[in-house]
């Protein structure tokens, strides 16, 4: 068992919220805590940066959905960067990679 660790930093585009372990219903109300503690302003854009994510279920992609409902409230953007395999797989299999802009890596989901 990973535990999940959140690490925020700031990118020219917006923040970029850097996701480690495991989330899982256990520990998906921290990533839900962390993004509506997330200032955003209008314009920017908030990126999940999974590639340190070591499993996820339907709870960590609810709060997915939760992350682009505060980023669309502050008329901001969101965006998921290296998305694991087996989390792409369940994202494209609920129709959620239609929803959430996918990029390689952080890098590139922050250019302007």
């Amino acid at each position: 068992m990973s535990p999940l660790k959140i690490t925020t930093r700031d990118a020219a585009t917006g923040p970029v919220l850097e996701i480690y372990g495991e989330l899982d219903y256990t520990s998906a109300t921290e990533l839900r805590e962390t993004v509506a503690a997330t200032e955003l302003r209008p314009g920017q854009r908030l990126v999940l940066d999974l590639a340190g994510l070591t499993f996820c279920d339907s709870s960590g992609i609810t709060a997915f959905i939760a992350a682009r409902h505060h980023a669309h409230t502050a008329d901001a953007e969101i965006a998921l960067a290296a998305v694991p395999a087996n989390t792409l797989r369940v994202l494209s299999m609920v129709g959620l990679d239609q929803l959430f802009p996918l990029h390689p890596d952080s890098e590139v989901a922050t250019r302007s």
